[in-house]
C-alpha cells in the first residue's frame, strides 16, 4: 500500500473508462458508476497563433513518424501511456478536442474557484 507523509492510502478506482494495464486489478470510475466521468492525461504540442500551415505540419508529421517507431511505442506501453489512434491525432482534432475538455471543465474550475494568477 503507497505511502502519504506516514499514511497508507488505499486507491478506490482509476478515473478512466477503462482499466490501466499498469493496476489491472484497480476498478475504473466507469467500472463503478461513474459513467458520465473520464479523466486522463493527455499532451499535445501548441504553438503561437499565426505560426505557419507548412511548420505545423512538418512537426506533426515528425510526431506521428516517432510514436509509429516500435521502440518508443514500448517504451510508452512501459510507463502506462496509451498512444491515440491515427484518426485522433490530427491538429484539427487537438484543436477540436480542447474546446471539448475546457467546455466540460469549465463549471467545475469556476465553482471550485480556481484561477491562474
Amino acid at each position: 500500500m503507497p505511502q502519504l507523509a506516514g499514511h497508507s492510502m488505499k486507491a478506490i478506482a482509476i478515473m478512466t473508462r477503462e482499466r490501466s494495464p499498469l493496476l489491472p486489478d484497480l476498478g475504473s470510475a466507469h467500472e463503478q458508476g461513474l459513467t458520465d466521468f473520464d479523466c486522463y492525461f493527455w499532451s499535445g504540442f501548441f504553438l503561437p497563433k499565426g505560426t505557419p500551415a507548412a511548420v505545423v505540419q512538418k512537426l506533426h508529421d515528425a510526431a506521428v513518424e516517432t510514436l509509429n517507431t516500435p521502440v518508443v511505442q514500448e517504451r510508452l506501453k512501459t510507463v502506462g501511456v496509451t498512444v491515440l489512434a491515427p484518426e485522433r491525432r490530427s491538429p484539427d482534432y487537438l484543436k477540436g478536442y480542447v474546446a471539448s475538455e475546457t467546455a466540460k471543465w469549465a463549471a467545475t474550475i469556476k465553482a471550485a474557484g480556481v484561477s491562474l494568477d
